[in-house]
């Protein structure tokens, strides 16, 4: 079919997406095609690596020999020998993290080192990871009181995935004669390191030499406790037969996925997911059976979009409604059975966040309305009966309808005060942007962090208007006069010929997929043959679409929103944006079209 005799026609107020094909390296495709891979194969790199001029191979065959030696990172050698004198003085020791999916892998990975590798008693060891709600973000001063208080007091606390930002809190801890090693990923804010820190260990310190500034908080952690077990064999604590990290990397692979921190260009990031999911398809842990038992024998082996589109939402879940040690026990069970029970508590708290995502988007579109009428570049939405753990999932909402980035605030447990969560897009650097606003208007914008893609804020609630005035200033000032509006990126169409499963495995042979690697999606005109509305709230289609003489199923999830029509109809032609799925039932595979978007076509009348 060609799309030379047909237009688009509009469909809904929100579907004002716009198909596009992905701008391609023309070196990247010619270096592709000569290094032997397949013309679909090339135009997948092209359209993902731009302007990159590494070994092609490092991306394609992904192997633990591109990682960098630990010590490149600035503070780490101080950092681990701190952690191993505290380990064989027999200090007590704090283990302080985030409590998403990549604090609670940072956890994991720091826990089980010190235990079953370095030999340190369970009973030495103090986990404190903050509740979303009643702490906060990173180094909280309610974490601080809850430190403060343990008896015996630690003496050393080790932090993942945070701390960066939190030099008046680790002041406090040092003044209490506790030293704090920072490991974290995040942005350091502009005045640098925290001064109080015994060591920070965080690949984004300006004057930091390790090659690659995309890695996961749990990937730093991994790194740290890694030169942590060489200074120990060192110092003669532990023997050189001491197993090294990277059963552990199992862990870190779900922590970078569910993180989503690039898996374009980073060949580090590559080789841990590529490595640590093929630790997990062993099933030699409970948290990996249980889950593969949860989603059906189907579900093997699991790739990246399971682990972020079932596991990270899960242990996500914990965090965002109550604390998230459950998740924590999740992963660090030893029995199935223990695993299931704690499983079950993520579960219901997953299925009780998409209630309560689905009532914050639905009021969040229409606060959204007004400033899309007035063209604002940025969309800041307060909801304030909104529970501040779910700002994020609805910021992704409104960033994938709309093609703006977005910032969620809800109340805050201190009186006065707004939590918030935002999201961008790929032409706006959104912790940069924070960090104008904060030099705009200081006062509006106490506390921010994050990176290019993500951030939280915290802002007084008097000041909102103030902090959004500034906020939408330095926007502004980033994106200048650009045209922003929601855009489906695809890599070109497909033939007929290749709807089929060998496709499939051609583009298999490239993952893993995820941020800034996005997974192939491609465009093609079909026919609508069958549908039907799936789905327990009945906002799913079923389709069959035929092109060419060739008929694919495929499912269209979200595709009716509460009170709209259905945006297509049986018989018509429609324009779709779709990825190649394996669809596995009983044993037998088949090729499933997975559509991203769709959109009627009429015949000109000219």
């Amino acid at each position: 079919m060609s799309l030379l005799s047909t237009s688009p026609e509009p469909i809904r107020d929100h579907s004002r997406r716009r198909i596009q094909p992905r701008p391609r390296d023309e070196e990247v495709y010619r270096r592709g095609l000569a290094a032997g891979l397949s013309e679909l194969q090339a135009r997948i790199l092209a359209g993902r690596l731009h302007g990159h001029d590494g070994p092609l191979e490092a991306l394609t065959a992904p192997a633990l020999r591109y990682l960098n030696h630990p010590e490149q990172l600035c503070d780490a050698r101080r950092g681990a020998e701190r952690i191993a004198r505290a380990v064989s003085e027999g200090e007590h020791i704090g283990i302080l993290t985030d409590y998403d999916v990549d604090g609670i892998t940072s956890h994991v990975v720091m826990l089980r080192s010190m235990t079953e590798l370095f030999g340190v008693p369970a009973t030495r060891l103090h986990s404190l990871i903050g509740h979303r709600i009643n702490d906060g973000y990173g180094i909280s001063l309610p974490l601080v009181e809850r430190t403060l208080a343990l008896k015996p007091r630690p003496s050393l606390v080790i932090t993942a995935d945070c701390g960066s930002s939190d030099e008046p809190r680790i002041a406090r801890l040092r003044e209490a004669g506790i030293d704090v090693v920072v490991t974290d990923h995040h942005a350091l804010p502009v005045e640098g390191p925290p001064a109080s820190a015994y060591a920070t260990i965080n690949p984004t310190r300006p004057d930091c030499g390790y090659p690659d500034k995309t890695i996961a908080g749990c990937m730093v952690a991994w790194l740290v406790m890694s030169l942590t077990r060489s200074v120990l064999v060192e110092q003669g604590v532990l023997s050189t037969s001491t197993p090294k990290l990277s059963p552990w990397l199992s862990y870190v692979a779900l922590g970078t996925v569910a993180d989503c921190v690039s898996l374009g260009a980073s060949a580090a990031n590559r080789a841990v997911v590529t490595y640590g999911l093929r630790l997990i398809n062993r099933m030699e842990s409970a948290c990996w059976r249980v889950m593969a038992e949860r989603l059906g024998a189907d579900s093997v082996p699991f790739d990246a979009e399971t682990l972020a589109f079932q596991m990270g939402p899960r242990i996500n879940a914990r965090s965002r409604l109550d604390d998230p040690y459950a998740a924590l026990h999740f992963m660090l069970a030893e029995e199935d059975g223990v695993a299931r029970q704690h499983l079950q508590v993520l579960d219901d708290d997953n299925q009780a966040r998409k209630a309560l995502e689905a009532e914050m988007v639905e009021s969040a579109r229409a606060l959204a309305r007004p400033q899309l009428e007035e063209n604002w570049p940025a969309l800041v939405i307060h909801l304030p009966e909104g529970h501040a753990g779910v700002q994020g999932i609805v910021a992704s909402r409104l960033v994938h309808s709309y093609g703006r980035p977005t910032l969620v605030l809800t109340p805050a447990t201190a009186p006065d005060m707004l939590t918030g969560s935002g999201r961008s897009i790929d032409a706006l650097h959104l912790r940069d942007a924070l960090q104008r606003a904060h030099e705009l208007s200081p006062s509006s914008l106490p506390r921010f962090g994050g990176h290019r893609g993500a951030a939280g804020v915290g802002v007084p609630l008097a000041e909102k208007e103030t902090f959004q005035r500034a906020f939408l200033q330095a926007v502004r000032e980033q994106l200048g006069e650009r045209e922003l509006f929601p855009v489906v990126w695809t890599d070109g169409p497909l033939a007929a010929s290749q709807l089929g499963l060998p496709t499939l495995g051609e583009l298999e042979a490239l993952a893993p997929y995820g941020r800034e690697f996005d997974a192939p999606l491609f465009e093609g005109e079909f026919v609508v043959e069958q549908l039907r509305a799936v789905g327990a709230e009945g906002n799913h289609l079923m389709l069959e679409l035929s092109c060419d003489a060739v008929v694919c199923r495929a499912i269209w999830f979200r595709a009716l929103n509460p009170g709209e029509a259905a945006p297509i109809s049986l018989g018509d032609r429609v324009r779709c944006a779709f990825k190649l799925s394996r669809n596995r039932w009983k044993g037998r595979e088949s090729l499933q079209l997975m559509v991203e978007h769709a959109e009627r076509l009429r015949e000109d009348t000219d």
